[in-house]
């Protein structure tokens, strides 16, 4: 895949542009270009090495079954059968991930953790997306939200689908006003949920 490769060298050039709103809107539609999903792309790969690819592309991490290496790089993607390389961790720490982007996580059986650190185009929509994933509600046992001002009560709500959730971590989320409903409601659907909330 040489997508990196096609896209460097006209961004070479933006070095040029003077700083502006303009940079910003360029910036924002990049990202939401590689937010774009390829349903293609995911018949032909399956849904982890395409979600990997997604991940990778938007500045996230992941770590597969069987591995303690975190896969950081998009051009050394690991090769070989599709079928042997499963998602189990994600760290979307600093991603550009948006909701957009967020069907490429259909179709992953094997995700156990998921954190949302500082990222900026996280909103209540894409918790919400991800609540309606049957075969991740299954799967993942932890989750880490944190310093992601777009989330509210409303995002965070829609966690209580993901009914194997052990852990949840909220911190830093100012958008976030109604702590003790919140704590009532995982403790009435989660009872085994470890809910941890914190101030920046």
């Amino acid at each position: 895949m040489m997508l990196f490769g096609k896209i460097s060298q006209p961004l070479c050039g933006l070095k040029k542009l003077p700083w502006s709103c303009d940079s910003r809107y360029f910036w924002g539609w990049l990202n939401t270009v590689f937010n774009k999903v390829d349903y293609e792309r995911i018949r032909a790969v399956g849904p982890d090495r395409a979600a990997s690819e997604w991940l990778l592309r938007c500045g996230a991490t992941v770590r597969y079954h069987g591995q303690e290496k975190w896969q950081k790089d998009y051009n050394h993607l690991p090769t070989g059968p599709l079928y042997k390389y499963k998602i189990q961790a994600i760290d979307a720490t600093d991603s550009c991930i948006m909701s957009i982007g967020f069907d490429h996580m259909e179709g992953l059986e094997h995700v156990e953790k998921i954190r949302f650190c500082k990222c900026h185009y996280i909103e209540d929509d894409c918790l919400q997306r991800l609540g309606q994933l049957e075969k991740l509600r299954e799967s993942l046992l932890e989750m880490e939200i944190i310093s992601c001002g777009n989330i509210t009560d409303k995002g965070v709500i829609a966690l209580r689908h993901f009914r194997n959730l052990k852990y949840l971590l909220l911190s830093d989320l100012p958008g976030v006003k109604e702590k003790e409903n919140l704590v009532q409601v995982f403790k009435t659907t989660l009872p085994s949920l470890k809910l941890k909330l914190q101030q920046k």
